[in-house]
């Protein structure tokens, strides 16, 4: 498998180029050339079949020759070493609880893959990788634990002061060792910004070698797509095809399930649902994209106003509108209605959600009013407990803090304020680790 740039003014590089360079030199995306697709028989005997052999299967085409077999199926077992329930709250309604990993967010996924394919890249390689990412809550946390004590890799987060939850916080500012957090005077466009301009920096890529851990790097990207086929999995094979309602951001998680659905796996429709910044529920009803400033809100990982991730999608429906609209609806949605999901969710099913998850239940709710008929899954991408302060006011209840949290509340925060991309450079362009 080759990658091209979806700016198309750069060379095609396999996937091991792909995931070191993280963003293509004429400032694209990598994207892949072709998209294979598997045959029915496949996603339909799914039950069937070991979970590491299907990863395997899914992921093989799109890592080529730049991992063999035996390595990638290694790096899969660790990146799927925690489960993935398919939780039925009523009759054809689910949540698919993705926060079952070491930091309790659906980009363990991601995050643990990216960090064993770099460090089975690296032991080929002299110069250190920098990984440069910006995190609007989760993706710090789940880098930070998956690149933590990774040989010949220092890892620079750039997290919004005052944007994210004290626990996200603590997750990326607490563990030290190779792990660097920046805490930016701005939001998480003005971090995303940042490291977008650094990855452009001559001068600054000639004293590191920098990749970046957001999800416009494929490594993080594409293994999201799995956790649909785990549901899928779950569903088994007489089960009709499911709308997935997934709570977006970036971008990076609805376009991962999208790419298993190019690639065979049966689903009805795609909800979007977003908090406020709704750049792309406006794009899909005007077909005009036109971001403004991102609004902080109470599901903070989705505080995002210009979505990495958006153009890979529009690349696979090739730029076409109304094949887009065929696939995905978008509806955003404010935090009294959030809330007022989360108290519908703890008070009819007993069921406690984020307030992420609560937008994805927001948005699955609508389409099935407008469109029912079949299983409706919606994504709940990260524990309760890490936005313990808002589930706990707007539910009235105390939550239990998961054992593997309670040592990072004895631990010292650790963070360089920053305010400018002069700043930042300042930073980089010191050897790694002074």
């Amino acid at each position: 498998m080759r990658y091209h740039s979806l700016n198309l003014n750069a060379a095609e590089v396999p996937f091991r180029e792909a995931v070191i360079q993280g963003i293509a030199p004429d400032k694209g995306l990598y994207f892949p050339v072709e998209i294979p697709r598997l045959p029915d028989s496949f996603w339909k005997n799914l039950r069937e079949k070991p979970i590491n052999e299907i990863a395997l299967e899914l992921m093989r085409p799109f890592v080529g020759d730049s991992i063999p077999d035996p390595d990638l199926g290694r790096i899969l077992e660790e990146t799927l070493s925690f489960e993935f329930p398919l939780v039925e709250l009523s009759e054809g309604v689910y949540s698919l609880e993705l926060y079952h990993g070491p930091t309790l967010a659906f980009k363990d996924v991601g995050s643990r893959f990216m960090a064993r394919c770099l460090g089975h890249f690296s032991k080929d390689s002299p110069a250190e990788i920098t990984v440069l990412v910006a995190t609007s809550g989760d993706t710090g946390g789940a880098v930070a634990d998956g690149f933590l004590g990774v040989p010949g890799v220092e890892v620079v987060i750039l997290y919004p002061e005052g944007k994210v939850s004290d626990i996200q916080e603590r997750q990326l500012t607490t563990l030290g060792q190779n792990i660097r957090a920046l805490r930016v005077s701005g939001s998480f466009d003005d971090c995303q910004r940042m490291v977008k301009r650094a990855f452009l920096d001559n001068d600054l890529k000639a004293a590191r070698q920098l990749t970046s851990a957001n999800s416009i790097n494929v490594a993080r990207w594409i293994p999201q797509m799995l956790y649909y086929a785990m549901a899928w999995r779950q569903l088994g094979p007489d089960s009709k095809p499911p709308v997935f309602a997934v709570p977006s951001g970036n971008f990076g998680n609805i376009c991962a399930g999208m790419l298993a659905h190019r690639m065979g796996m049966p689903c009805r429709q795609f909800v979007a649902a977003t908090n406020v910044n709704d750049t792309v529920p406006r794009f899909m009803e005007s077909g005009q994209y036109a971001p403004e400033k991102a609004v902080p809100t109470i599901s903070n990982a989705m505080d995002v106003a210009d979505p990495s991730n958006f153009v890979r999608i529009r690349k696979l429906f090739g730029y076409r509108f109304p094949d887009l609209d065929a696939v995905m609806t978008s509806h955003a949605y404010t935090d009294g209605q959030t809330r007022d999901a989360m108290r519908h969710l703890h008070e009819t099913y007993g069921y406690i959600a984020d307030p992420h998850g609560a937008v994805g239940y927001l948005g699955l709710s609508d389409y099935l009013l407008q469109d029912p008929g079949g299983p409706g899954i919606f994504l709940e991408t990260a524990h309760p407990i890490k936005f313990r302060p808002e589930v706990e006011r707007t539910l009235g209840l105390e939550l239990d803090l998961p054992e593997r949290l309670r040592g990072l509340l004895e631990r010292d925060k650790t963070a360089l304020p920053i305010t400018s991309y002069d700043d930042l450079r300042r930073f980089l362009m010191q050897p790694p680790g002074s």
